[in-house]
Formats: C-alpha cells, structure tokens, sequence
C-alpha cells in the first residue's frame, strides 16, 4: 500500500478510536436514564448539549433515537473490531470496514439533512461539526472496496492455492 493509503488508514485509525469512545461516552446517555451514568460523564453530556446545542441529543426525536441504537448495536462493535483488524492487518477488514462506512454515511447524513432543514440556532455550527463523519465513513466505503495489493495476494505464486498438500 502507498503512501495515500497510510493516510487513509490514519484517518480511519483516528475514526475508529472516535467511534469506539463516543458511543458509550455520550450517545448512551440518550437512551437510558441518568440515574444510571457516571456523574462525570453526566457533566460532559450536559456541558456538550449545552454548549453546542445539540437539539437532537436535547429533544432527541424518535428517528434520532432509532439511529442512536443502531450506533450502539452495530457502529460501535463494528469500530472496536475495526480498530483491531487495521492494527493487526486482518484479512477480513475491508468487509468489516464496509459495513461501517455504509452504516456511518448513512445515520450521520440523515442528521445532518435534519440540522440543514431546521431553523434552530446553531444548527448549521452543529452540522459542521457533524458532516466530517460523512467524509470519514466515506473513506471506509473506499478502503472496503479497494483491491488487494497483487504483491500479498500472489506472494507464493497464483496457483499456491490449488497445491496439494502432503
């Protein structure tokens, strides 16, 4: 792989460690009671809905909810095996990696159509900080669907496959 694809797989590195960590941080608090989380991150999810004015994680509509689920039952799981195949060059990755940018591009775009179509304030500030995530999960799309170097894949030859073994 070259040298864009190191970067790529930073960015991706970079997004993965986001996703495993704001999930269970601060997307958990839109689903159960307060009474249930840590008194720090209870400060960090108020300081943040508050200081960014995240409508959605304030009014927390039912599809925002739905999405919100979806983050912790399979973006989430799906970033921490991520972060485990990019760092230990698993073979199954690029699968992996797929399915994540498509569920990725797919919730964070429908939030951002919602913030753009609103009139609340801040909401395109919000946006702002919500679309680089489009661009991330797009990058996963990519390296899902790169080829594989012919180097690695013919390393023993095309045929090693078909070779008998004793």
């Amino acid at each position: 792989m070259g040298f864009i694809g190191k970067v790529v797989d930073g960015i991706l590195l970079v997004t993965f460690l986001l996703m495993s960590v704001v999930p269970p941080t601060l997307d958990f608090q839109a689903l159960v009671p307060e009474s249930v989380v840590p008194d720090v991150l209870v400060r960090l999810y108020k300081w943040y809905t508050v200081e960014h004015q995240d409508y959605l994680m304030l009014e927390r509509p039912a599809y925002f909810m739905a999405l919100m689920k979806v983050e912790l039952c399979i973006t989430w799981p799906l970033a921490i095996i991520n972060l485990y195949g990019l760092l230990t060059s698993k073979p199954w990755f690029k699968s992996t990696c797929l399915i994540f940018g498509s569920i990725l591009v797919t919730s964070t775009t429908a939030m951002v159509g919602d913030m753009l179509a609103s009139n609340k304030p801040m909401a395109d500030k919000l946006a702002m900080m919500y679309s680089p995530f489009i661009a991330m999960g797009f990058l996963a799309v990519l390296r899902g669907l790169t080829l594989p170097s012919t180097k690695a894949s013919f390393a023993n030859g095309p045929t090693s496959a078909f070779k008998k073994r004793a």
